[in-house]
C-alpha cells in the first residue's frame, strides 16, 4: 500500500496504468526533500538578500531591504514560510497538500511550504522567487535601485 503525498501525483496515478516498479521509480524521482544548503545557494543569487536570526537561535529569516520574505527552522528545515499573493496562495493550498496557510503568520499573505518532498523542487524555487519579488516590489524605488547597481 502506498501513501499519496501529493494531489497531482494521485491524479496522475489514477489516470495512468502504472506497475509497482514504475510507481516506485516515480515516487523516488518526485519525493525528494529540499536541503537547506540548496535553498540558501538559490537565495544567495537574489540581489540584496540578507539573513538573520531575529526571533531565536534557530529561526533563519531571509530579508530584502529589511523586509522578510522567507522563514525556516535552520536546525530542522522541514518546512518554510513564504510570502505569497493572496489569490495565488489560495490556489496553491487547494492544489498541493504540502502548501498550507502560513504557520504563525498572516494567513492571507503567507504560506507554509513543506520541504520534505511533497512539493516539487522546481515549484519551491519558483515560490521563493515569487516571495522575494513581492517584497522587493514593495520597497521604495530608491532602495530597489540600490540593489540594481
Amino acid at each position: 500500500m502506498f501513501t499519496i503525498l501529493n494531489k497531482n501525483l494521485l491524479c496522475f496515478v489514477r489516470s495512468s496504468r502504472l506497475d509497482i516498479v514504475s510507481f516506485s521509480v516515480l515516487l523516488l524521482e518526485k519525493i525528494q526533500p529540499m536541503h537547506l544548503d540548496t535553498l540558501l545557494q538559490f537565495t544567495a543569487t537574489l540581489p540584496g538578500t540578507e539573513d538573520s536570526f531575529p526571533f531565536d537561535a534557530k529561526t533563519l529569516v531571509l530579508k530584502v531591504g529589511g523586509k522578510m520574505y522567507l522563514l525556516v527552522d535552520a536546525e530542522n528545515p522541514t518546512q518554510m514560510n513564504l510570502k505569497c499573493d493572496p489569490e495565488r496562495a489560495i490556489e496553491l493550498r487547494e492544489r498541493y497538500d504540502g502548501i498550507q496557510p502560513g504557520y504563525h503568520m498572516n494567513k492571507k499573505h503567507w504560506n507554509t511550504v513543506d520541504l520534505q518532498g511533497s512539493v516539487d523542487e522546481k515549484l519551491i524555487f519558483e515560490l521563493v522567487k515569487h516571495s522575494y519579488e513581492l517584497v522587493f516590489a514593495s520597497l521604495p524605488k530608491k532602495v530597489r535601485d540600490e540593489f540594481a547597481h
